[in-house]
Formats: C-alpha cells, sequence, structure tokens
C-alpha cells in the first residue's frame, strides 16, 4: 500500500509538473513567438525521412498587422463563427461532430463488407475551435484518446486566460498548415496567390479559408468546383463577422 501511494503521489507531482510547464510555456508567448510547433516538428520528421532533407518546406512568422484583416475574417467564418464570443470551447459543436460520427459509424456497420476489401476508415468530425486547434498543434499529437483530450480542454482554457483572443488569432493563423510544408498566412498567400499576406483581399482570403480542414486534399486541386462554390460562401459571410 506504501509502494502504491508513493507511485500515485509521483504521478500526480509529474502531472502537476507538466502542467506548470505548459503554463509557463503559453504564458511566454504573450511576448516571444513560437518557433515551431508539434505537429510541425512531426511534419518536418515525416517529410525528411520520406524524402531525405532537402525538403520543401515554407514558413515565416508575420505580425498581427501584416495579415489582411481579409483573411482574418475569412478564417474565424469558416474555422471557428463563435470565436469571439466562446469561452474557448463550443460545447454544443461537440455534442454536434459526436452525433455526426455516430451516425457515420452506424452507416457503416451497416453496410455489407465486400469479400477480401478493407473496411474503409470513418471519416471523423472534429468540432474544435479555433483555440482547440493551436493547442493541439502546438503541444499535443494527433492521437484520439480520452486523457488527450482532458489534456486539450486544459490547454485550450490556459490560452484563452493568458494570451486572449487577438494573440491567439495572430499564432494560429502563422502556425496552421496549408498544404504539404507549407506553414502559416505569408507561406500561403505567397505559394497560392504569389502576394503577401497584407495584400490578400477577399475572395483571396476565402479561398485560403476554405483549404484549412484538408489542405494536403484540397493543394492538388486548389480550383475544383467544390473550392470554388465555397470559396463564394465564405466571402459572403465575412461582412458579419467580428474581430478580436
Amino acid at each position: 500500500m506504501r509502494q502504491a501511494l508513493r507511485l500515485l503521489a509521483l504521478m500526480v507531482v509529474a502531472l502537476v509538473s507538466l502542467q506548470l510547464y505548459f503554463v509557463a510555456r503559453i504564458a511566454l508567448m504573450r511576448w516571444v513567438d513560437p518557433q515551431s510547433t508539434t505537429f510541425q516538428r512531426s511534419e518536418w520528421w515525416r517529410l525528411t525521412r520520406e524524402h531525405g532533407p532537402r525538403i520543401a518546406w515554407s514558413q515565416q512568422w508575420v505580425d498581427n498587422g501584416q495579415i489582411a484583416d481579409s483573411l482574418k475574417r475569412a478564417v474565424v467564418a469558416s474555422e471557428d463563427a463563435g470565436f469571439v464570443d466562446h469561452s474557448g470551447v463550443e460545447w454544443d459543436s461537440i455534442e454536434r461532430a459526436w452525433e455526426r460520427n455516430q451516425r457515420a459509424q452506424t452507416v457503416q456497420e451497416g453496410r455489407p463488407a465486400k469479400p477480401g476489401a478493407k473496411p474503409r476508415p470513418i471519416k471523423l468530425v472534429g468540432g474544435s475551435t479555433i483555440t482547440q486547434q493551436l493547442a493541439k498543434n502546438l503541444f499535443l499529437s494527433g492521437e484520439r484518446t480520452l486523457p488527450r483530450k482532458a489534456q486539450e480542454f486544459v490547454l485550450t482554457w490556459t490560452l484563452e486566460a493568458l494570451l486572449g483572443k487577438r494573440r491567439i488569432l495572430e499564432i494560429y493563423l502563422n502556425s496552421v498548415e496549408w498544404g504539404e510544408g507549407v506553414f502559416g498566412a505569408q507561406a500561403a498567400a505567397r505559394r497560392y496567390h504569389h502576394v503577401d499576406a497584407a495584400r490578400l483581399g477577399p475572395t483571396a482570403a476565402a479561398h485560403l479559408a476554405v483549404l484549412l480542414p484538408a489542405p494536403k486534399r484540397f493543394e492538388r486541386n486548389p480550383g475544383s468546383a467544390y473550392v470554388s462554390g465555397r470559396t463564394a460562401t465564405i466571402a459572403a459571410r465575412m461582412g458579419d463577422v467580428e474581430l478580436p
């Protein structure tokens, strides 16, 4: 019993220490721009293993004032319409995403399997806010477990408490993936529209926002009918978006 209590105490100390480490890292981001994220490092390692050290990589930090308001509005309209109002997590969106995932799983289980065919993976819907996405990209792996999700919530609330919406959006736009080896608004603006992020117009900004949910898939055909139609939808919504 004594050994079990000692082990439990060590686990508690380790967990608290980890949370204090995260708090210190996030607090520092009020003044210091993060040089990379956990997701970016994992992508760099994957590309290096697949293609060798000379990989195509594009990333350049630009300050909030060097990112067009049109892109900020487009990303909020596309990814998280309630960004300025919620506290980091939108429980209604999570509930709706869970229900859609459950329906998708039920439909797949009801389909007869073809002999010798591998089951197709279910396309999961996330329902994550911009702050949740940033928390995951900055610090966490892509695995889907309850402890990892709980840690994501803690990091999300810490980001909201210590940084505020304006800084969260700035870091997000500079670190999010916009294609294989393409990270941040400046790299995306140069890659797809050959201008700086500060010079993006409403249509170009809406186009970049549409790519975010699946950038590796959409970059193969960024002018597809779906992307074009979705771009028009996002452009129409941008006027109603409030920025922090």
